[in-house]
């Protein structure tokens, strides 16, 4: 009876296995992925040598993605950002001064600037203005005013020149006499007194044998006018 019951059992397994071949397969692919990692750690602790160095480990490269089906190409990643840096390109402040504007045609070439109007030299302290008082036959009186346009008193040295001409006396109307020095075609005077601010002083002379107009009449350097 036992063995009859034994032999009854053994048709029911194969019968489960053959109608359900899933199992069969999935064991299989336990033992497999079982080997492949028996495999693997055998190849990792054991290394290949060549030429009695180890053989670097395989580089392991990532396969290429294709291409958008737009036909763009694929975006490049943007590099992060370092704190306190900006990705934008700095431009400097503008310093406000107006950019000299360049003439059409002109090559960049500047107009010349316009010359400074000339400054009038300033007046002499002392100044003497000519004049003839009187003429007669064979000479004349003239005199020269002599004008203090100073601050301060100053004193003044007159010099004519008579080319041929002979001096017979000079004198100062109204004021202390100074010194008269004969020179070769002419004298010079010198006062005896300064004259004060703004004020004036006649120097007056008798000239003989010559031209009522001097060759030259000066009042501290600067000539006379009146001429």
């Amino acid at each position: 009876m036992s063995g009859t019951r034994r032999a009854a059992r053994a048709p029911h397994a194969s019968t489960a296995i053959a109608s359900s071949p899933w199992i069969v397969v999935s064991i299989g692919v336990v033992v497999m992925v079982v080997m492949l990692v028996v495999a693997l750690g055998a190849y990792r602790g054991r290394g290949i040598v060549v030429d009695g160095q180890p053989e670097p480990a395989p580089t392991l490269v990532l396969p290429e993605l294709p291409p958008s089906s737009t036909g763009q190409a694929a975006p490049t990643p943007t590099p992060p950002v370092r704190p306190k840096l900006s990705p934008r390109a700095s431009v400097p402040p503008t310093t406000g001064a107006a950019t000299p504007a360049v003439p059409a045609g002109g090559g960049g070439a500047t107009a010349p600037p316009a010359p400074r109007p000339a400054v009038p030299p300033a007046p002499p302290p002392v100044s003497g203005r000519y004049r003839v008082l009187e003429s007669f036959p064979g000479g004349f009186i003239g005199e020269v005013l002599v004008r203090n346009d100073s601050r301060t008193d100053r004193g003044w040295t007159v010099r004519l020149a008579f080319p041929g001409g002979r001096v017979a006396t000079t004198w100062v109307e109204g004021a202390p006499q100074g010194t008269m020095s004969q020179t070769e075609d002419g004298f010079s005077y010198r006062s005896g007194v300064n004259v004060a601010p703004g004020a004036s002083v006649p120097l007056r002379f008798h000239i003989e044998r010559a031209d009522s107009r001097p060759a030259s009449c000066t009042v501290d350097g600067g000539a006379c006018q009146g001429l």
